[in-house]
């Protein structure tokens, strides 16, 4: 990218990262927990579940986080099957109360071992890792097994079967990143490891901006195009993320005028 493409990321940047450009986004309900322990959790748990239409996606997290006045507490003193029976009508597209009453009790028991979510991904943390990859694949393998998955569990990924694991990156960027949006938390790795989570928005307008030729959305593309925000901001590649992914989550932002507007 050339300098001329930096400004006009950051133009973006300014216009665009603001608190008022969020709702509706899983990332609003982030705002109202103050405590890392209280929000890693509500975090792992908006991640998990931001698929499908926004709107239904935060029906389903307000009706979990209900469930809980205090997520730490909830999760040390609740059974896995307390947990199943607090849960049995959870629906949300193809995931069941099942996977999410496992979720819940794996990150429940990686708390418990570890102090926080943050200190289990940190086992994970090794020094001279570029990247975050080799971390969040490690924390995901633990909390598979935590979670006493007997097969696959819907809201947990195969941390090696090559996808963009575009809603763990989420909860990284979340978690990691401290903005006027991203309200972060956590220190164990800096902004600079973090990766794109890359979904369908934002892979069309990095395959408009030439920042990859994939047609794939997969974790090379997501590699390729954080190598490429990488070269323009190496303390911090997903800067651009939430303001770019505006242009095509906001209806009343005309997204191939901006791109026009900014890029051409």
């Amino acid at each position: 990218m050339t300098e001329e493409m930096r400004g006009k990321l950051d133009e973006l940047y300014r216009q665009y990262n603001r608190r008022e450009y969020v709702s509706p986004d899983p990332l609003e309900v982030l705002y109202s927990y103050d405590d890392t322990a209280d929000r890693e959790i509500v975090a792992l748990v908006a991640s998990s579940l931001a698929f499908g239409r926004v709107g239904q996606i935060l029906k389903k997290i307000f009706h979990v986080l209900e469930k809980m006045q205090s997520p730490p507490d909830f999760l040390h003193n609740s059974s896995r099957k307390e947990l199943e029976r607090t849960f049995a009508d959870f629906k949300h597209r193809w995931v069941t109360g099942t996977d999410l009453s496992a979720m819940l009790h794996g990150a429940g028991k990686l708390i418990s071992k570890h102090g926080s979510l943050e200190g289990a991904f940190s086992e994970h943390v090794k020094s001279g890792q570029q990247t975050a990859l080799p971390a969040l694949k490690g924390f995901l393998k633990d909390l598979h097994k935590a979670s006493g998955n007997s097969g696959r569990n819907r809201l947990l990924p195969d941390p090696d079967g090559g996808s963009a694991l575009k809603r763990f990156n989420l909860f990284l960027r979340w978690m990691v990143r401290r903005d006027d949006v991203d309200p972060g938390g956590w220190s164990c790795i800096g902004p600079d490891m973090l990766l794109v989570p890359l979904d369908t928005h934002m892979h069309s307008i990095c395959r408009h901006l030439d920042l990859t030729d994939r047609k794939q959305a997969d974790m090379k593309t997501v590699l390729q195009i954080t190598d490429a925000f990488r070269k323009v901001h190496p303390q911090d590649p997903v800067r651009y993320d939430f303001a770019l992914t505006r242009l095509g989550i906001r209806e009343e932002i005309d997204k191939n005028s901006k791109l026009k507007r900014f890029f051409h």
